[in-house]
């Protein structure tokens, strides 16, 4: 039976046998503060009308969209494994680091390298990460963090078991879990927020809702109206929110790690943005996109509205954008050098880290691996 058969049937049967009524009602918001031309919509959080955390909001900004148009092209010229541009997104990336206490735990996915900068990561041990160098997950930033998570939702489950050992310790710490569009139509999501609201777990988490699962658009993988409201069938709020205001992500997000924080339960953010950029650099997103919707999408594009804001606060200037974009660029190259530079790892290093006790068959692999990297007389 359709949705649409489904529904006539119930508007003939209504009342023959019972009378009906609401049990319960809900509803999902939307926040926003800046139009798309970086306009205040209205009244903003304090943090808003702090010179220095904006500007510092925005310079994290500018770095992600310059390492990852550096990244994308250390892949294309073969110096780089397949790597996931964040581009579009970054106002997402930012606001959840710039939200987050040192001690939180972060679980996110292969697109959020601007959580991980924001939380002190280098650039270069991003690009060791994924240039397939394991080592760059030893990263500058806190050690409890978890490294990026390439199955779709698969971390949702492990941030039930962080938030879990939190509450049962006694620590003020929030675990935060971000995922794609894509990952919210995984059982594992579904169990990750079910279990998270039975047990009142410190749990936030924010779903980047790009509009695409790799090939797959949003309207074809759930017949959801939000996102956000899928929290709500597990028992606990969710919020939609402009994706590409940051200023809208960092309240947003900041309020639900507060209240997870002092014992309220878990919470979800949706935040509505667009994937500009292919689903990784194996990706040919001009296969099942059209060049006029990626036009419009650029439209609302995060930099010129944080840019706009910041200049109208006279925060912001040409010779600012200049300097920074010039900063921007030697740090990268900076990294980038340095990333180069470093020796591979040993090719025994794939065995040694697998079992305790390498099995037999893998053991003459692995012999044969090393020897093959030896060098050679002549």
């Amino acid at each position: 039976m359709s949705v649409h058969d489904f529904s006539s049937y119930r508007e003939r049967t209504r009342g023959e046998d019972a009378a009906e009524d609401v049990v319960a009602r809900f509803e999902v918001r939307r926040r926003a503060y800046l139009d798309r031309e970086g306009h205040p919509l209205g009244p903003l959080p304090s943090f808003a009308q702090d010179r220095e955390t904006m500007r510092a909001l925005y310079r994290a900004i500018i770095l992600m969209r310059t390492l990852d148009a550096r990244a994308v092209a250390l892949q294309r010229t073969g110096q780089l494994g397949t790597y996931p541009s964040s581009l579009g997104q970054e106002a997402i990336g930012a606001a959840i680091g710039s939200a987050m206490d040192a001690k939180d735990v972060f679980l996110g996915t292969y697109r959020e390298q601007g959580v991980l900068v924001w939380r002190g990561v280098k650039p270069v041990e991003i690009l060791r990460v994924w240039g397939g160098d394991e080592r760059g997950n030893l990263w500058s930033g806190p050690a409890h963090d978890f490294p990026c998570c390439i199955p779709i939702a698969s971390h949702a489950p492990q941030a039930v078991g962080v938030a879990m050992a939190m509450k049962l310790r006694g620590e003020a710490r929030v675990a935060v879990c971000a995922l794609g569009d894509g990952a919210t139509s995984k059982g594992d999501f579904y169990e990750a927020v079910n279990a998270a609201a039975v047990w009142r777990l410190p749990l936030v988490f924010v779903v980047s809702n790009n509009q695409w699962a790799i090939s797959v658009p949003r309207r074809i993988q759930t017949a959801a109206e939000t996102l956000a409201q899928k929290a709500i069938a597990g028992g606990f709020e969710g919020e939609q929110v402009d994706g590409n205001d940051v200023v809208a992500v960092r309240a947003a997000v900041s309020e639900a790690i507060e209240r997870a924080r002092t014992g309220g339960g878990p919470g979800l953010i949706e935040a509505v943005t667009y994937r500009l950029s292919d689903h990784t650099t194996a990706d040919d997103a001009s296969r099942y996109r059209t060049a006029e919707e990626l036009s419009a999408a650029w439209k609302n594009d995060c930099v010129p509205r944080l840019r706009t804001y910041l200049a109208a606060q006279g925060w912001w200037a040409k010779d600012d954008e200049e300097d920074l974009v010039g900063e921007c660029k030697r740090k990268v190259d900076e990294a980038v050098a340095a990333y180069l530079a470093l020796p591979p790892p040993p090719a025994s290093d794939m065995f040694d880290f697998l079992y305790e006790t390498l099995p037999e068959p893998l053991r003459a692999q692995r012999d044969a691996a090393v020897k093959a990297k030896e060098p050679r007389d002549g």
